[in-house]
């Protein structure tokens, strides 16, 4: 198997951790955070970056803000709970099927299903309040670019590493509201198949693409329910950025994917790994991961050799296997969105006291800044990324 890895540079010392779920131990740092969230805002529309993007097909934020504000504002008594209930499945792992079946029945994986659902219904508007619509945070691209520009930026080098060219088709698992489709196809000229679990996601998905004049396709599906509605050698590429967290068997799905592939097809992967500092008898390491797995919406918890080793044994050659952002640390990323969600809340908190907005605007956001810096923490010590990569390739005929 030949694979191209990065060296690690040495362990940063952990940043001391809150003291309280409600994060009160940085309320002394007020008036830093709103210098830093300045700081961030200007940057979004003033940069010295090192690298151009193509934004011709990045909406508006205000507008997305707007919208995404609105869509909170009129969520049902149901809905909030629905959302608040759903994180019960980040308790458990795909790994511990004892415990899932205790928990759900046994038919555990159509219970964490509808908990998924759930939880996206709501969870994509909250993310669209801020600089992660597409519902990621990126790789360090670029150190002077925006949270945006990085995405920009990383999904441009998928493109590159799948080689997409014009009338390529291909296909993207977790699409979201199909943001990353639609500037793949722009930068491209590709065409994208999404799949996703949530229908409020495809409907954007699909009236976003249509509005770019993009024939992009977009189709529920869980990803978890196998086989893929394809048929066999449907795609020239595939990518997925961030959705394997939710994947039950990566095995399993690496091979449906590689049925649906054609020969000579490429691969690129960019998720949620443990690294291999990370050590689960150690009592800090395992209540971060406890932590910081609801807030990344992790079920399972993969290596980068299990990735590896999953998709060699469903065929692919392994070609890459790094972690891309600059000195394989995303932190400063991570606390930018951290930082900029804090200050969200402060306003939402002040609102809600005036009784300018309904109480559970108040229940979410809180719910969404919860564990910021253990996330934060983990980066830094080393012992998780969501931004690994792997890319692979199905051998041609």
């Amino acid at each position: 198997m030949a694979t191209v890895t990065v060296s690690q540079p040495p362990i940063t010392p952990a940043i001391p951790a809150r003291n309280d779920s409600s994060d009160s131990s940085r309320s002394s740092q007020t008036s830093t955070e709103k210098l830093k969230l300045s700081s961030l805002q200007t940057s979004s529309t003033k940069r010295q970056s090192n690298h151009e993007v193509d934004r011709s097909v990045s909406p508006k934020r205000w507008r997305t803000f707007l919208k995404a504000f609105k869509h909170i504002h009129n969520l049902t008594p149901k809905e909030v709970d629905d959302f608040m209930a759903s994180y019960e499945i980040y308790n458990l792992d795909w790994a511990n099927e004892e415990e899932m079946v205790k928990a759900f029945g046994p038919n555990y994986q159509e219970r964490v299903g509808e908990c998924l659902r759930s939880y996206y219904s709501v969870l994509n508007h909250l993310c669209s309040l801020g600089d992660v619509e597409k519902m990621y945070i990126p790789p360090l691209m670029d150190k002077k670019a925006s949270v945006l520009d990085n995405q920009l930026l990383y999904e441009e080098s998928v493109a590159k590493d799948i080689g997409l060219k014009p009338g390529m088709k291909v296909l993207d698992l977790g699409c979201g509201r199909g943001r990353v489709a639609a500037h793949m196809s722009s930068f491209s000229g590709a065409q994208v198949t999404g799949l996703n679990i949530d229908a409020n996601q495809i409907a954007q998905a699909k009236e976003w693409n249509n509005r770019c004049g993009f024939g992009n396709e977009f189709v529920v599906h869980d990803q978890n329910d196998l086989p893929l509605p394809f048929a066999d050698e449907s795609f020239d590429a595939f990518y997925e950025i961030q959705a394997l967290s939710l994947c039950k068997d990566p095995s399993a799905s690496f091979k449906e994917i590689y049925r649906v592939l054609k020969p000579g097809a490429k691969f690129s992967l960019l998720d949620w790994v443990s690294l291999p500092p990370y050590n689960p008898e150690d009592p800090i390491h395992a209540g971060l991961m406890r932590r910081v797995k609801p807030l990344i919406g992790a079920v399972g918890t993969p290596t980068p050799a299990s990735f590896e080793k999953a998709l060699v044994d469903a065929g692919f050659t392994v070609t890459k296997s790094d972690n891309p952002s600059i000195d394989g640390l995303q932190a400063p990323l991570i606390d930018k969105v951290d930082i900029y969600f804090r200050s969200v809340r402060r306003v939402i908190h002040g609102l809600v006291r005036l009784r300018a907005l309904p109480p559970h605007f108040k229940i979410l956001i809180d719910r969404l800044c919860l564990d910021g810096q253990a996330f934060v923490q983990m980066d830094n010590m080393r012992l998780i990324t969501t931004t690994y990569r792997i890319v692979a390739e199905k051998p041609s005929v």
